[in-house]
């Protein structure tokens, strides 16, 4: 890697909501990057001119919220998008990324917790970001939903959410968490069992029981996408040169379910 790197700026809003495998992901690559920790009293930085990249993590509360560090947060991406500084948001991130590209956040028909299928658009820029399979299993924890922004590429879409990804030149949306791990999950779970219990009724809301059910494995899965996907946004920062991971292993290959293909056909038109 070249010195002349400048750090990514990683912004995160809750305690239990940290970087944790894109952390590790950076570590293990060695680039450069700074957190701040919004939750703890950190100022997000406005302006990108010093950094070679931006993460907006996950956040309790809506992009649409008034508070001084999502304004702030908004005035970065801005900037980022003015400067071509790659830009990947997790969840709240990726509503914040929406709304900077001119495109509306509200409320979801249902919030969505625990492990779901997601598919893959058949666009080009879908498989350059998340890879060949088109069946992804991904960790969500939202409330709120994203327009797909003109001129953006939707590259998710699921069942109880219809825009859970778009792809706009070197900046990626995720409405999902690839950053988890089992450890932030038990935290998640741990912190907002509220929701868990308020929504239990609900089928796109998992139960503590659930969502930990094999849960290794699980995460095992995301990582190596997490690993494909963070690859290609690395590969938009100018100057840095990194050793590859390997993708996904075969022996852990998604399934198909009945009915996905016709709604894929369905779904993707006009993303």
């Amino acid at each position: 890697m070249l010195t002349t790197v400048k750090p990514i700026a990683i912004c995160r809003h809750e305690a239990t909501q940290g970087p944790a495998y894109l952390q590790t992901f950076l570590d293990l690559h060695e680039v450069p990057y700074r957190i701040f920790a919004i939750d703890a009293g950190d100022t997000p930085p406005s302006r990108a001119a010093e950094f070679s990249g931006v993460v907006i993590l996950g956040s309790n509360a809506s992009a649409n919220d008034g508070f001084s560090w999502i304004r702030r947060e908004d005035q970065l991406l801005q900037d980022a998008l003015q400067r071509n500084c790659p830009i990947l948001g997790h969840c709240f991130g990726g509503q914040m990324l929406a709304r900077a590209l001119g495109a509306k956040v509200r409320r979801n028909s249902v919030p969505q917790i625990g492990w779901g299928k997601v598919l893959a658009t058949t666009f080009p820029e879908a498989q350059y970001w998340m890879g060949a399979k088109r069946e992804l299993n991904l960790f969500h924890w939202h409330f709120d939903t994203f327009e797909i922004p003109r001129g953006a590429k939707r590259m998710l879409f699921g069942h109880y959410c219809m825009n859970k990804g778009f792809a706009y030149g070197p900046h990626l949306a995720l409405q999902s968490h690839l950053e988890v791990t089992a450890a932030s999950i038990r935290q998640w779970c741990a912190e907002d069992q509220a929701s868990l219990l308020k929504y239990q009724h609900l089928s796109s809301v998992q139960s503590e029981m659930e969502i930990m059910h094999n849960i290794e494995q699980k995460v095992a899965v995301l990582h190596q996408l997490a690993n494909h996907t963070y690859r290609q946004w690395l590969r938009n920062i100018p100057n840095l040169h990194y050793v590859d991971l390997p993708i996904f292993a075969d022996s852990f290959r998604p399934k198909g379910g009945q009915g996905w293909g016709s709604a894929l056909v369905r779904y993707e038109v006009g993303g």
